[in-house]
């Protein structure tokens, strides 16, 4: 297994990366320039769960199986029955995204400006697919160094990129906006910009992977001649098992995100019956591009405290020490809240000193936003781990239903609140966190009843949300009195330090957490002469 935080927690790393990418996208083409990214880049995201993904997963597993047991003939076919099957998948899809390109612009999401943006999604999807398929033949033969190198040059080049060109041809929009005396060009050109930066980050990222599968192709060509296969197995069979390992996972993954998309077009419609069409793409660019990105790095931050966590209950699910796996959920739950808690109270109480720092003066909608939608922060978390878990343990139609029932009950929350009630970017989140509390919920009963978990209700997650809450006040009364006369940056940094020292006395009166976890935190050996001197530790 591999030990390397760097590595193990890559695909986490990178995604933070590509969620920060969206605030200097802003101030390069605009609110209203990644109103109109928006829903390019979530058609690329929607499309490579499956092609770059889920069929990596699949395809990596069937590699790691015939590794293990020197079936590396049958290894190879398998790559390159995945190989085919996903370069025509890919190629489909972006053949059907071009040809449809106007109607998912005009009628899908009510933006025709982001049409261009769209069409270059078309030549993405495709090398997406290619680096998708060679990461899984890396992890098949237990090379995940190689794929952690990838992604972290995928998501550093795709930051670069998309800001670079995303300015480049915004500042030539502008002259075709002069031109056409309508500024929305100059918006448009710089989508389509950072789409292209897309498209680029992609073929670097697919040069890497050639370049290194030609200079290991040399190692494990080799293996090839202590081939231990009995028969060879046939290209088709291979697809088949790659098609039903990575249909569950590619499903479940879609609707799980397929909210942005649907949340865009009623957001759009809402603004338009509210005549409010021509501030309503700036308004989506400020929601996906700071209020998305604030609380997704608050979640990411939670699924990083329990990103392994899965693996290793399912560990022991599979090798029948159910007691053990019993006491790995609890202690991953306990993580879990330790680490939502604050953030998602210090989020809400800070939410105008960060709105400070990413607008001049700030932004009341952001500030409110914020404060809204903090909660989906722990709510999605939960939703993380236990269905991860669910996932892990065979539960796949179990978590099917609860992903479906959860998307139908935000699609029509939604409905009966953006396009009824107009209740704009409020309605949406409203609607997120039902569905998101909805889905927690359904998956921690479902995960209880199945495997007989009982949680640690005042230990694991009473004691830290109290703890979190109490500090939490002080937090915002620093930003309530702090903010103006110190500004956005200053008031943040004490808050959090603030809230930190107080959360973590709090924990240790509580005896939520001892010594032991003291020693592993920076700063940790203060904690526990504090919590000596107290006599709590």
């Amino acid at each position: 297994m591999i030990k390397n935080p760097m590595v193990q927690y890559a695909g986490i790393i990178s995604y933070m990366i590509l969620l920060i990418m969206r605030i200097p996208l802003s101030k390069a083409i605009g609110d209203a320039g990644v109103g109109l990214f928006a829903p390019a880049y979530e058609i690329f995201f929607l499309i490579t769960i499956f092609t770059a993904y889920s069929m990596t997963k699949a395809m990596a597993a069937l590699i790691r199986y015939r590794v293990k047991r020197e079936q590396y003939k049958n290894a190879k076919t398998a790559f390159r029955a995945a190989f085919s099957m996903n370069l025509c998948i890919s190629a489909a899809a972006a053949l059907l995204l071009f040809v449809t390109s106007g109607f998912i612009a005009g009628i899908l999401v009510l933006e025709p400006f982001c049409r261009m943006a769209v069409m270059t999604v078309a030549p993405v999807i495709v090398f997406a697919a290619f680096i998708g398929i060679f990461r899984g033949y890396f992890d098949g033969f237990g090379l995940g160094v190689l794929t952690a190198h990838s992604q972290y040059i995928e998501s550093v080049s795709m930051a670069v990129c998309a800001f670079c060109f995303g300015e480049i041809c915004y500042l030539y929009g502008t002259k075709v906006a002069a031109l056409r005396q309508d500024s929305v060009y100059g918006y448009a050109y710089g989508a389509l910009g950072a789409m292209l930066g897309v498209l680029i980050s992609q073929i670097i990222t697919m040069v890497h992977l050639l370049v290194v599968y030609v200079v290991y192709s040399g190692t494990l060509r080799g293996k090839f001649g202590m081939d231990g296969s009995k028969r060879l197995e046939a290209q088709s069979s291979l697809q088949g098992m790659v098609l039903r390992g990575s249909l569950p996972l590619a499903v479940s993954g879609i609707l799980f995100n397929l909210y942005m998309i649907i949340d865009q077009r009623m957001f759009n419609y809402c603004m338009n019956k509210r005549d409010l069409g021509q501030e309503r793409t700036a308004l989506w660019g400020c929601y996906y591009g700071k209020y998305a990105v604030l609380i997704g790095l608050g979640a990411a931050l939670g699924v990083w405290s329990v990103y392994t966590a899965a693996g290793r209950i399912s560990n022991a699910y599979e090798r029948g020490e159910y007691r053990v796996m019993r006491e790995r959920i609890g202690k991953a739950v306990s993580r879990l809240c330790i680490i939502v808690f604050p953030i998602a109270i210090y989020l809400a109480a800070l939410a105008g000193a960060v709105s400070a720092c990413l607008y001049k003066g700030g932004s009341d909608a952001l500030t409110a936003w914020v404060q809204k939608g903090a909660v989906i922060i722990i709510l999605y978390g939960i939703c993380f781990l236990f269905g991860q878990i669910m996932y892990r343990v065979h539960m796949i139609r179990e978590l099917l239903f609860t992903t479906v029932i959860s998307l139908a009950v935000h699609v029509l929350t939604a409905y009966i609140l953006v396009q009824k009630a107009l209740l704009g970017a409020d309605g949406i989140i409203y609607a997120m966190i039902l569905s998101f509390a909805l889905c927690g919920v359904s998956n921690f009963l479902l995960v209880s009843r199945n495997l007989k978990y009982r949680p640690e209700w005042l230990g694991g997650i009473v004691f830290p949300a109290a703890a979190a809450g109490v500090s939490g006040v002080v937090v915002a009364i620093l930003s309530r009195f702090l903010l103006e006369p110190l500004g956005g940056m200053l008031t943040i940094l004490i808050g959090i330090l603030a809230g930190l020292f107080f959360y973590i006395t709090f924990l240790m009166v509580l005896r939520v957490i001892g010594e032991a976890e003291l020693s592993r935190m920076p700063l940790g050996f203060f904690f526990i002469m504090l919590g000596k001197n107290l006599g709590v530790l």
